[in-house]
């Protein structure tokens, strides 16, 4: 009987263009909430297997100068959420139609079935195309300086008036009247993430989108995965 030699194959390769950001610059902190339970749907988001970041490789690479620009003042950033699978996307939505009341936490001043209708989760996601990242800032140190009231608690980050997924009119981008330390600190993050060729979406000041991003017409559905 003839031998039979089989290649090694990799446990779970990613898509081509797509890279692990650990990979590409493991000073960047993750803290990627949808695959844990502190998030709005207090449980795993489907296609969520590990808490890891996932982006293109152009995004990954564009994010890691933000992160030299911030070290020089003693700064890292802090990604909440990367590429997000379609199936992600979907399960957030079948959440909201099953109803509830406002969540002081997460979403104060709307019904849990009216947030896509008031815009705060949508039925398609630029996550899905990879280049897409929420993220805030952070002391390098550790040491937190966050004493928003809505949204996700923990995150060590600096003051951004609210934390990230506080789904309410505060967490605009430009949204006033805000404390003077939030609107400076969503200036710096405004202001270092354009620079990196990054851009806001304006109802969220923590999400970002690659400017040329790689695939601004196609949405994934890849797990995302430790390796």
């Amino acid at each position: 009987m003839p031998f039979v030699f089989a290649l090694p194959v990799s446990a779970d390769p990613l898509p081509a263009g797509f890279v692990r950001l650990a990979d590409v610059d493991p000073t960047i902190r993750q803290d990627i909430r949808y695959a844990g339970l502190e998030n709005f749907l207090h449980r795993k988001a489907d296609g969520y297997d590990a808490p890891v970041c996932i982006l293109t490789r152009q995004a990954a690479q564009a994010l890691s100068r933000v992160q030299k620009t911030l070290a020089f003042d003693g700064l890292t950033l802090v990604v909440f959420d990367c590429y997000r699978p379609v199936r992600a996307v979907v399960d957030m939505g079948k959440w909201t139609r099953e109803g509830g009341p406002p969540d002081p936490q997460w979403y104060p001043l709307v019904k849990r079935g009216d947030l896509i209708a008031k815009g705060y989760i949508g039925e398609l996601s630029t996550h899905s195309r990879g280049s897409t990242v929420d993220v805030a800032i952070a002391r390098s140190d550790g040491k937190s300086t966050s004493s928003a009231a809505c949204g996700a608690t923990g995150a060590g980050t600096l003051d951004f008036g609210t934390s990230f997924d506080c789904f309410d009119p505060a967490s605009e981008t430009a949204h006033r009247p805000l404390a003077a330390d939030a609107a400076a600190n969503r200036k710096r993050l405004l202001d270092a993430m354009r620079a990196g060729g990054f851009k806001n979406y304006a109802r969220e000041w923590w999400h970002y989108t690659l400017a040329n991003e790689p695939f601004p017409r196609q949405r994934f559905d890849f797990p995302v995965t430790a390796n």
